[in-house]
């Protein structure tokens, strides 16, 4: 019973750092892509095309194009 508690704790041991690892990254990563999003900004040309398409993408969910039929 004792070798089946160890097994048991070092199983628990083992996810509990891989998941503190994977935490670890998470927040590395975040950092990295707020620290390049801030470095370049946004494009007037992105901005225009994104807003664009939620345009369109409105005007399909009124469904303006089936009224003009």
């Amino acid at each position: 019973m004792a070798d089946k508690k160890k097994k048991m704790a070092a199983a628990l041991a083992a996810v509990n750092a891989y998941m503190q690892q994977e935490e670890a990254v998470a927040a590395q990563q975040t950092t990295e892509l707020q620290s390049v999003s801030a470095e370049v900004g946004m494009s007037p040309w992105s901005f225009s095309g994104r807003q664009e398409m939620m345009a369109m993408r409105r005007l399909v969910q009124l469904r303006v194009f089936d009224r003009l039929r």
